[in-house]
């Protein structure tokens, strides 16, 4: 017998305030300036992880100029 594992292709704001070690309301901000990028699907918000990813290396470029 094979198990397929399917892999989750969105998160919700709440997972990724969870991945980031950020607040809910902190997540939802980013989210709503767009410096996390989303969409709306139905009544939720839903973002890739590939956004997740971005966000993260352009806090650490901002982060690692800053040190320079």
């Amino acid at each position: 017998m094979t198990t397929t594992v399917i892999e989750r292709k969105w998160h919700s704001t709440t997972e990724v305030a969870e991945m980031l070690g950020f607040g809910l309301s902190k997540t939802k901000m980013l989210v709503l300036t767009g410096e996390i990028r989303s969409v709306k699907v139905g009544r939720n918000r839903r973002i890739l992880p590939a956004w997740v990813d971005e966000y993260i290396q352009r806090v650490s470029a901002y982060a690692e100029g800053w040190a320079a």
